[in-house]
């Protein structure tokens, strides 16, 4: 009696059921697998830093869900562009915390730090540090995404680069025209073959070379750099105020002299 109440069901019924979980199954796998490529996509064009044995490393998501890898464009320009950075015991850590999912905001993130990097050091009389500032400058001129703004606060800081590079120059050049008047002297007051070329190149040359090491010494000194080197003058004697004699009282005719 309780077969006929509570049939079992048949071979078709089980085979629908069957196949309506593995449709459901297949369903979810393919949702899953979705959005776990479209989770990889968003990842694979997310961009952030890492800090490594203070360097700062510009990363770039791989084509999973998570995890970043070093970022390596195609590019040797971008290479330079987004090579290590060394961060100078600058605090990067608000750097560090952000993500990035356009490379134009990476940009200009970046060239935040590489204009505090280079603001002062090329401003910097000291060559070493006015090379390093240059190197900073270089690195940003490669980013394309910058804004208006930082374009022209590049643009400044190259105008003041173009000033102490020209300036150092103008050193060097002065220095060597100098070293290489004392070798031409050297040259003609000995006595060998070269000694008419040396006297012919100390009468030609030397005049306007002395020149131009006067005019800019004068330049430097007229910026409060280095005092312009003048002949010393002779300071002329203190004078010596002289002494007005003394009035003496007209005698009168009536008074006699005093006697002895």
């Amino acid at each position: 009696m309780n077969s006929t109440m509570n049939p079992r069901p048949g071979l078709g019924h089980r085979a629908a059921t069957a196949f309506t979980r593995l449709l459901v199954t297949l369903l979810v796998l393919g949702l899953g697998g979705a959005v776990a490529f479209l989770l990889s996509q968003l990842n694979a064009r997310t961009f952030s830093f890492a800090q490594e044995n203070g360097q700062l490393v510009v990363m770039k998501g791989r084509m999973l869900p998570m995890g970043a890898l070093p970022y390596q464009p195609g590019d040797a320009r971008q290479a330079d562009a987004y090579a290590p950075l060394t961060v100078e015991g600058q605090d990067v850590s608000g750097l560090v915390e952000r993500r990035f999912s356009e490379r134009d905001e990476l940009d200009r993130a970046l060239f935040s730090l590489l204009e505090s990097l280079a603001r002062y050091k090329v401003l910097s009389d000291k060559p070493a540090e006015l090379e390093r500032g240059l190197y900073y400058l270089r690195r940003a001129e490669l980013l394309s995404g910058l804004t208006d703004e930082q374009r022209r606060s590049l643009a400044s800081m190259k105008a003041d680069v173009a000033f102490f590079q020209a300036k150092q120059k103008l050193e060097e050049a002065r220095r060597g025209v100098s070293e290489a008047m004392v070798q031409l002297k050297l040259a003609a007051e000995s006595r060998n073959r070269n000694t008419p070329l040396a006297n012919q190149f100390l009468t030609t040359v030397g005049p306007a070379a002395q020149a131009l090491e006067q005019a800019l010494r004068a330049a430097e000194a007229s910026l409060g750099n280095t005092p312009a080197e003048q002949p010393p003058r002779e300071t002329p004697p203190a004078a010596t105020p002289t002494a007005a004699p003394e009035t003496q009282p007209t005698p009168d005719a009536s008074t006699p002299p005093n006697a002895p």
